[in-house]
């Protein structure tokens, strides 16, 4: 859910492991002559999911290493120093299951079961998993309960050799239970904070996720959007994000607010780490009737090698608009936006300069009318499926739940959202009806597949949001509008984020946004901006920063 559908040139050098974690207890760096950072920890600070494997392959680095390394950061610096809590939960079978895997692959019958074997990923706490760790979509109401069984991409995670290494906090139900919730903030979890600067939001409602990622306490990480909660705090925090084609990956098992725009997508530090962690989760489900509107073409690419796009040269030639009604008004966020157009020319991107995504303001009510409808009958399928033992069955019997626990579960806000859902007819109703068809109409035949017609594009570009906004718990979140994330979730097209600079020590991305099964040629343009400009910031945890923007 979308912090505002909800509510209507500084590069920074990688510092070294000792010193971010010297930084993140609040202390200065370790003198130079500290003890050198372990091959893990080297091998995690410097390398994309590409770069581990093959020191795992090559036998310089284990998977229980790897995994070790992840949890010393996570006590560092998510459970002690800075506080990010960012984990919501770890798996206690992690280390276990790394051993296995290590042993797979150095067995008699040595086998790597695929691109990501042996390295650790967090999970979103709304994407169920089988095991020993509850999925609670940040709810106090779940708190403790196991799912059943894994998400389809939870498996699809484990059957490449990924160790799910833990779960991340969450805008509590994905941001979608109060129109005054403070993004990041979970009553199981607790506030995450901005690993860049502290005070600062780290948006929703994947802000474990986005936090965990930029933090470096995991290589890879999925998110879940359904308007905006995968780019925006991938914007906020300087990192990757991926929201995916409505239908490439699969919705099984992910806790829904609405069929017609939830998807999973990676959330990582590199581009091409999205492209690997894409191909994993990519694919036909046959619960989830969405996935078999997957191209034939792009089925078999995903299936050979999702990074076969990922060329420094990909921006040559390519026609992108320029959504300038998209920026921000915060003018150092203005002016990297052109240093990006800058640097999208130098490679030879040809600028369509100004375009302007037509209609945006006819489905601006209606997608929130479909939302509110969706998660009154989606919501109890779900819990019948996954989450049987739960002591909620439905929306009314949650709303009941949390009014008798409000002292601990709405002590910032209240959950006018879930009532207003409830109130709906659900999806048999006339107004859901017109109100989906009014949404696809618009943000697509007469939205964007027009505006990519009229002008020949590939893509279109803008910021992809406002800088961090502080944390404020009893305003909840207040920002600058910007960034163009409702009409491609509202179409269900894909949309990227990559880092473009910061602002005081705040990160900002560059969005990307393209026609319906067009991922991969996106991720090949924000490749290829990504290899141009190297922007990608290191949190450097500060208290504060005070900016004129």
């Amino acid at each position: 859910m979308p912090d505002h559908v909800n509510r209507r040139k500084f590069v920074t050098r990688s510092l070294p492991m000792g010193a971010a974690v010297g930084a993140a207890l609040g202390g200065a760096a370790p003198p130079a002559r500290a003890a050198e950072p372990s091959a893990a920890a080297r091998a995690l600070e410097g390398l994309d999911a590409a770069g581990l494997q093959a020191e795992l392959s090559a036998g310089r680095l284990t998977s229980q290493a790897l995994v070790r390394e992840c949890l010393k950061r996570i006590a560092a610096i998510d459970q002690r120093g800075p506080k990010l809590r960012s984990v919501i939960e770890l798996n206690p079978d992690a280390l276990a299951q790394a051993k296995a895997l290590d042993a797979e692959r150095r067995g008699p019958n040595a086998r790597v079961r695929g691109s990501l074997h042996g390295l650790p990923v967090l999970l979103k706490d709304n994407i169920a998993t089988g095991d020993a760790m509850a999925t609670t979509a940040g709810s106090l109401a779940l708190a403790g309960l196991r799912a059943k069984r894994d998400a389809f991409i939870s498996q699809r995670l484990r059957d490449a050799g990924a160790v799910i290494l833990g779960k991340t906090n969450l805008s509590e139900w994905a941001n979608i239970r109060s129109s005054r919730s403070t993004s990041g903030w979970s009553s199981r979890g607790g506030q995450t904070r901005n690993p860049h600067v502290l005070d600062r939001n780290t948006s929703g409602s994947s802000s474990g996720s986005a936090a965990a990622v930029a933090a470096g306490l995991c290589p890879l990480a999925v998110g879940t959007e359904t308007d905006g909660s995968i780019i925006s705090p991938s914007n906020v925090c300087g990192i990757v994000g991926l929201k995916p084609t409505l239908g490439l990956v699969s919705r099984d098992g992910i806790i829904p607010i609405a069929a017609s725009q939830d998807t999973a997508g990676p959330m990582v530090r590199h581009v091409r780490d999205a492209a690997l962690l894409l191909q994993v989760l990519a694919g036909a489900d046959a619960r989830d009737a969405a996935t078999a509107a997957i191209p034939a073409a792009l089925a078999r690419q995903l299936a050979l090698d999702a990074t076969a796009t990922l060329r420094p040269d990909a921006l040559r030639g390519a026609r992108i608009g320029v959504v300038r009604a998209s920026v921000p008004a915060q003018s150092g966020v203005a002016a990297l936006f052109e240093a990006a157009l800058a640097v999208l020319q130098a490679q030879g991107a040809v600028l369509v300069d100004p375009v302007l995504i037509p209609n945006q303001d006819r489905y601006g009510e209606t997608e929130f009318t479909a939302l509110l409808c969706e998660l009154k009958d989606l919501l109890p399928k779900y819990l019948r499926e996954f989450q049987p033992d739960a002591p909620v069955q439905d929306l009314a019997s949650l709303i009941a739940w949390n009014s008798r626990h409000a002292t601990r579960v709405m002590p910032h806000f209240g959950q006018e959202l879930f009532e207003q859902a409830q109130a709906t007819e659900g999806m048999s109703g006339k107004a859901y009806r017109e109100a989906l068809a009014t949404n696809q109409r618009y943000a697509r035949a007469e939205g964007l597949d027009g505006l990519f017609a009229e002008h020949r594009l590939d893509a279109v570009v803008a910021p992809s949001g406002n800088l961090g906004w502080p944390i404020d718990r009893l305003l909840g979140d207040h920002y600058t509008p910007g960034g163009f994330t409702s009409p491609f979730a509202v179409a269900g097209y894909p949309h990227l984020t990559v880092p473009m600079g910061q602002v005081g020590g705040l990160p900002v991305g560059l969005s990307l946004g393209a026609l319906a099964w067009q991922d991969l040629r996106l991720l090949g343009l924000g490749y290829a901006y990504e290899q141009a400009s190297r922007m990608r910031p290191t949190p450097r945890y500060l208290r504060t920063v005070a900016i004129d923007d």
